[in-house]
């Protein structure tokens, strides 16, 4: 087994750290997002791209010509831990939506609000976050080398998001890759995203899955992670 090193720490304690409420520990309190049989609790909106289930696993499946498309939850949270887990396409841009709305008076119903990205690409932007079509990138992972290397092309990733109050965390394999505190949207859906691939054929096909989604919405700070030194508050909040 290889060891990269994140700092002085190597990234596969960080990993195993981050793994520890994937399993069978610390479920009280948490709720599935998704049952592992069907869509049920959940909808479409924005584009036509195809979602199904397959072994117990979230299907999302490009199609050309569409929009981004996103597979929303019915219910909408406010104050939440999310944890799940992602596996995409190499070549596949994605993103987990949350505190996010579709609202006619909106660009007639585009979904907006706040992306934990999915970036495969050399740019690594896994685990900042993103202002779907309204302010773009709001944490972006520029000057973030830690949270780089956090995403694992190929593997299944896991995804940790706390948002409580204004103050939004996320945490990918472990890692600790964002820190923002804002306060435009206070609740909204949760969805997931398969991003538009235009015209291009030859990205029509591709997946990405989602599995073992849950949330937690009550007694959060007793369940809130310590943030880390690496990972810099971007504050968005006025100052009185």
């Amino acid at each position: 087994m290889k060891t990269y090193f994140l700092g002085r720490l190597p990234l596969i304690l960080a990993c195993c750290f981050g793994f520890l409420s994937f399993s069978g520990l610390g479920q009280e309190g948490w709720t599935p997002l998704f049952n592992g049989k069907d869509l049920q609790g959940w909808e479409r909106l924005n584009g036509d791209a195809e979602y199904l289930v397959r072994n117990g696993e979230i299907v999302g499946i490009t199609k050309v010509n569409t929009p981004n498309s996103f597979l929303c939850t019915k219910a909408r949270y406010a104050d939440f831990i999310l944890e799940l887990e992602v596996w995409g396409d190499a070549a596949l841009n994605s993103g987990i939506q949350f505190r996010s709305l579709s609202t006619p008076a909106f660009q007639n119903g585009r979904v907006h609000g706040y992306q934990a990205e999915i970036d495969p690409s050399p740019r690594a932007f896994s685990g900042g976050v993103y202002d779907e079509a309204k302010r773009g990138w709001i944490y972006p992972l520029t000057n973030h080398p830690e949270a780089n290397r956090a995403y694992r092309v190929g593997y299944w990733n896991q995804y940790r998001i706390e948002a409580i109050g204004p103050s939004i965390r996320i945490w990918l394999n472990g890692v600790n890759t964002a820190n923002l505190a804002d306060h435009q949207i206070p609740s909204g859906f949760i969805a997931l995203q398969v991003h538009s691939i235009g015209d291009q054929t030859s990205m029509a096909g591709r997946e990405i899955r989602w599995r073992n989604i849950r949330i937690k919405t009550t007694n959060l700070e007793s369940e809130r992670w310590k943030m880390a030194p690496y990972t810099p508050e971007e504050n968005y909040l006025p100052i009185h």
